[in-house]
């Protein structure tokens, strides 16, 4: 497994991650919960390998992240893939989940903030993902811990904003609290993951992944500590119509009150809901989304790399 396996245990890296990240090669982190519970079979499946494609097609190599088997896996094959595609004993982790998962064995698939720690502890900068998680609407208090470990973990996100079941404004004014810039690739308005976004502002806009690159190596170079947020739009031809999403989201909302749906299951349930509710079209919309951040982050993580290497 090469000399990463061997100093990061209980981390495991695939050989192909360890050798890239030991020759200096653009990498690019991946989560695992949109296989195991963002997605329905097969779809999900088809999907991350999808992913990994579209890493590779942009230069660089992907490293998906999961707990398996006692151990954190950063790069996995397909037997792994088929594993968490099809079990229905796959925990959902988040940071707090990290150590119990793998102390009892059991099957993980990692959140965004647990594939950012993953990514860190990897010495991977750049992370590509569907959307955040956030502020939930309602009173409720229900913090995503993604938004505090942007706070923390210097990494870069790769996504459509934040999902649009949120409550987007209060998400960032606390990514705001947090010090969490965020970067509008082609875009100075907040991506809401199926659609392109409304009026509210990013903290600045990039033009290109290189320009992206310069801003990312910019701010670490001070010695911050915090992720970052690239925001891309989802690709305009795949947009889906707002006024069917903001229905499914109210109707949605409703039947999770109504179900006493609450903590980490309420987004796979909202999910859930609105692609019923939009017959499958909004699962559509989430495929081109994430594939398209994948190709982005993948192009990011290349311009990373060479900012480096010409200093």
């Amino acid at each position: 497994m090469g000399e990463y396996s061997e100093s990061n245990r209980p981390i495991r890296f695939s050989d192909e991650v360890a050798e890239s990240l030991n020759a200096g090669a653009p990498v690019v982190a991946l989560e695992s919960t949109i296989i195991a519970h963002g997605l329905p079979h097969p779809r999900n499946l088809e999907t991350a390998h999808a992913i990994e494609e579209a890493v590779r097609s942009g230069g660089a190599v992907p490293a998906t992240v999961a707990l398996l088997d006692g151990v954190l896996r950063v790069g996995l094959d397909s037997a792994d893939f088929h594993r968490l595609a099809t079990s229905d004993d796959v925990v959902k982790v988040s940071l707090r989940d990290i150590g119990w998962v793998l102390a009892a064995g059991r099957p993980g698939a990692t959140t965004v903030a647990a594939t950012l720690f993953a990514a860190h502890r990897a010495g991977i900068r750049v992370f590509a993902t569907g959307g955040i998680g956030g502020v939930h609407r309602g009173e409720s208090g229900d913090v995503s811990a993604d938004l505090t470990a942007l706070g923390t973990i210097p990494v870069a996100v790769v996504c459509a904003g934040a999902k649009a079941i949120l409550d987007i404004p209060r998400t960032l004014e606390y990514l705001e609290t947090l010090g969490v810039p965020v970067i509008g690739q082609g875009t100075d308005v907040f991506p809401e993951f199926w659609t392109r976004g409304t009026n509210l502002p990013t903290t600045t806009r990039s033009g290109d992944a290189a320009e992206t690159a310069s801003f990312l190596k910019a701010h670490w170079s001070t010695g911050l500590t915090s992720g970052v947020v690239v925001a891309v739009p989802v690709p305009a031809e795949h947009e889906a119509d707002p006024r069917v999403i903001d229905e499914a989201i109210k109707l949605g909302l409703q039947e999770a009150a109504t179900g006493e749906v609450s903590g980490n299951a309420i987004t796979p349930f909202l999910l859930a809901h609105i692609a019923g509710s939009t017959t499958g079209a909004s699962i559509d919309t989430n495929v081109a989304l994430v594939l398209n951040n994948a190709a982005t982050a993948a192009r990011i993580a290349v311009e990373l790399q060479a900012t480096r290497r010409r200093h």
